[in-house]
Formats: C-alpha cells, structure tokens, sequence
C-alpha cells in the first residue's frame, strides 16, 4: 500500500509539472506575441517612459526593430512597460530620428559623444553616420579657425613667414609702447582694430594665415605678406600736438586695412597677378588722384618689387584733419 501510494504520488507531482511548465511558456509567448502584434510600444529606458508605435521602431534594421520582431529578448512587467537598462536622457532624440530621419544635434561636444555611444548601442546606422559627419565639421572647425599663432620672437616670426606658402596678415599690438598719454578714442580705435582683425581671420578662414604679434615695437600696425616677403603695411598710429603736451593718438581705416587684406589674396596658392597686379583691387582706381591732405611717393626695392607702406601723417596739430585722412607712402 505504500508502494502504490509512492507511485501515484510521484505520478501526480509528474502530471502537476507537465501541466505547469506549459502555462510559463505560454505567458511568455503571449508577451512576445503582444508586442507583434500590437501597433503601440511602451519603454521604459532608465526611468524614463516612451509611448511610440512599432512602425516608428521598425523603420530602420537596429536593435529597436529586433525588439519589436522578437529576434532579441527583453523584459517586460506586468504593466506591459518593455524595460531597457540605458540611460534614457537621449533616447527622445532616437525616436524622432526614427520617426523624421534626421534631427538637430547638439553643438556641445561632449553630448554629441553621448548621443553617438546611444546610436552606436541601439544600432541605428543613419543617426551614428549623422554624428559622424558633425563630429568632422566640429573638428575641421577647430582646427582652422581656433589656430592662431603668437609671435615671441623676431627668429620665429621671420622664419614662420619665408616658410608659409599662404598669404599673411599681421597686428603688432602693443600699447605699452608708449611714451605719451592717448587721445580719447585710441583705445576705442584699438580695439576696433583687434576687433578687424578677428572678424577677418572668421572671414578669410584657410585661405590667409593670421597672426598678433603682442611683443613688437609699433602699437597698432598691420603688415600683408606674400611669397615670403612683406607687401604692405598700415600703421595706424600718429602724434598729436595738443595745447600743452603730445599724445598718441590711434586710427582705424577699415576700408584700407580690408583692401591690402584682397590685395595679398593674388598670392593664394602661389599665384601672382604680373605687372601692376598689386594694384588689382586698389579703390582709388586707375584714373583717381590721391586725396586731401595725401601724399603719394615710389621708391624701387629688388627691381619692379615695392612696399606700400600707408601711414597717418606722423606729426599733426590737434583737429587739423578730418577723421579718416591719411598720408599714403611707397618707398
């Protein structure tokens, strides 16, 4: 009798388990057909819930659309929120990605990093190749806009210049270098300068290397340099006499200093322009005479090669001229 009831006890716990294992993967499988076949998705990703559809996920073949397809296990709770251990920050930006095909990415570096390493996990091939291309333009950015040279020795500037194979622009900018007080507005007119010159290294990106020169004995001059040697140059500085002392009073001619700035670009790329080819872009055009309160003289230096050397007239009584006047040298 106890043999009997052994057997049949252990029959029943045989049957009690055929009959319960088949109940678990059948709850399993009613989860995995409810994701297929239903047409809304819910995702909980670190704490953060998304309600989208299962077209939005199946539009591009990544991990998403292997979750949707059953090929890639996930769990599920009882609320029906399908859960996803990553951080949840970015991941409306991979559903509108999905959804649009393409989405604004931040500017911020380190967050497109971020947003990379989610495309990257979930395998989302068009929105990694997007942040790709904008990690490039970041970094060709950088590299060409951000590098301006700083000059701390006549050695280095003269060995730098005879090398480059661009055109050079150069500010000396040094207001220490002064013995007397200024006028009112030289540190404005300072200033604007400064202000030119990175406004033309923005413009001019790649094309013309730039460099500030703040050890130099001029307080504001810019030199145009082209095939190693110097072109041109614009001072900007002048000596007032007032009523009982001197100053020093600072220019800013803006259309002149964007003139020499064309001027030097004929010697991109190792191109020259021939004779007269200097004066490609001169605004005073070839039939025009030097103005009020100008001079204009031409000295040969290697042959046919010249230097323009413009410059405020050096000594001046206070309000002689008018804002703007300048006497123009070649030597």
């Amino acid at each position: 009798m106890s043999a009997e009831a052994s057997v049949g006890s252990h029959a029943a716990n045989t049957a009690q388990s055929a009959v319960s294992q088949p109940v678990f993967q059948s709850t399993v499988e009613d989860r995995h057909q409810g994701l297929l076949g239903s047409k809304y998705v819910k995702l909980n990703v670190g704490g953060s819930l998304h309600y989208t559809t299962v077209q939005t996920l199946t539009k591009e073949e990544s991990l998403l659309h292997s979750i949707c397809n059953g090929g890639t296990e996930v769990n599920i709770d009882s609320d029906g929120w399908v859960i996803l251990d990553r951080s949840g920050r970015h991941f409306g930006l991979i559903l509108n990605f999905l959804r649009d095909g393409s989405v604004p990415l931040p500017d911020d570096h380190r967050e497109l990093d971020e947003v990379l390493k989610e495309a990257q996990y979930y395998r989302v091939q068009g929105l990694i190749q997007h942040c790709l291309t904008a990690m490039q333009k970041q970094k060709d950015i950088f590299e060409s806009v951000c590098r301006i040279p700083m000059i701390t020795s006549a050695k280095e500037e003269q060995r730098m210049i005879a090398t480059c194979r661009k055109p050079v622009v150069k500010l000396q900018n040094n207001r220490g270098n002064n013995k007397y007080s200024y006028t009112s507005n030289s540190d404005d007119n300072l200033l604007k300068n400064i202000e030119l010159f990175d406004k033309l290294v923005l413009r001019f990106n790649g094309r013309v290397l730039f460099v500030k020169d703040v050890l130099g004995d001029e307080i504001c001059c810019w030199s145009f340099y082209g095939e190693g040697r110097k072109i041109a140059e614009v001072c900007c500085t002048s000596i007032v006499y007032a009523t009982e002392k001197k100053q020093t009073k600072v220019e800013f001619p803006e259309a002149r200093i964007f003139e020499e700035t064309l001027n030097i670009l004929i010697y991109e790329n190792g191109r020259r322009s021939g004779p007269g080819g200097l004066h490609l872009f001169d605004s005073r055009g070839p039939g025009s005479s030097v103005g009020t309160g100008q001079s204009e003289e031409e000295g040969a230096v290697g042959g046919d090669r010249r230097v323009r050397r413009i410059h405020v007239r050096r000594h001046i009584m206070h309000d002689e001229r008018g804002h703007g006047q300048q006497t123009v040298y070649k030597d």
